[in-house]
């Protein structure tokens, strides 16, 4: 269309609900949610042609943004009541992570470039918490995220083939681009569980970054798995990419009771 068929075209007379039914078309359903507020605004800022097609435009690209950050955060499978990393304060620690190391990690690149986290330490200390702080800031940032305690997802591992419910959750699984493990080392596994816990692993790492929470100490993982041989080569895959953290001092939880670990 030339411009001389567009000075001619009376924009005023158009209805606004041909617009919003047009954008509707073209599948953009947040710009057409949002065409009346975005008209009036226009009208009384004076905006130019081309300030009003970008308004439209990024209406629609932060309406897809927000619809994909609540779906991505429901397919996270997060605890209720969870609460943001900015609330976490490493000072009640005695030693474990600083402020600057959250900082460093609130940047990603660690999950950029597919790296593993291990947050070791007696329960109470915020591992927990600390994991899905970051998890949740991955998701504000675009990323796929699933978390899972370790019983249930060595229950899931378990009755991925017979049950389509785990099937289902082991897929997205495999697909996030970030997975939480919480508690490993609270209930000790079978070897074929930890065959098939080493198998995943091995798998995710391979395409994904990986927070392990635990109350072990790595060198005592060999007790849990029931396998000295399988632990290694399970340790290998984790730390070959990974940065540990080993928190220490009192109970955080206990200051704090409805904060998770």
């Amino acid at each position: 269309m030339n411009r001389e068929v567009l000075k001619s075209i009376d924009t005023g007379r158009i209805p606004v609900e041909r617009l919003m039914s047009l954008l509707q078309t073209f599948t953009l359903k947040h710009s057409a949610r949002a065409l009346p507020d975005l008209l009036e605004t226009a009208d009384l800022e004076n905006v130019t042609n081309r300030q009003f097609l970008l308004s439209v435009l990024e209406t629609e690209v932060k309406g897809r943004n927000e619809r994909r950050r609540k779906r991505n955060y429901s397919a996270a499978h997060f605890p209720p009541n969870i609460r943001p990393l900015e609330e976490f304060n490493p000072e009640e620690l005695e030693s474990g992570i600083s402020q600057a190391q959250l900082d460093r990690l609130k940047e990603l690149s660690w999950l950029d470039n597919s790296g593993n986290l291990v947050f070791a330490g007696p329960p109470g200390l915020g591992k927990t918490m600390v994991a899905l702080g970051l998890g949740l800031h991955a998701i504000n940032n675009g990323y796929t995220v699933c978390f899972e305690k370790m019983v249930n997802l060595v229950k899931i591992l378990d009755n991925a083939e017979t049950e389509r419910t785990a099937g289902f959750r082991l897929r997205n699984l495999k697909k996030a681009q970030l997975v939480i493990i919480d508690e490993i080392g609270y209930t000790p596994i079978t070897k074929s569980q930890a065959n098939r816990f080493f198998t995943f692993i091995s798998d995710t790492c391979e395409t994904s970054s990986i927070i392990l929470t635990t109350n072990k100490e790595i060198t005592d993982w060999a007790e849990l798995m029931g396998d000295p041989i399988l632990t290694t080569a399970l340790l290998d895959r984790i730390l070959e990419s990974a940065n540990c953290y080993s928190f220490r001092g009192e109970s955080y939880r206990l200051k704090y009771p409805k904060i998770p670990d």
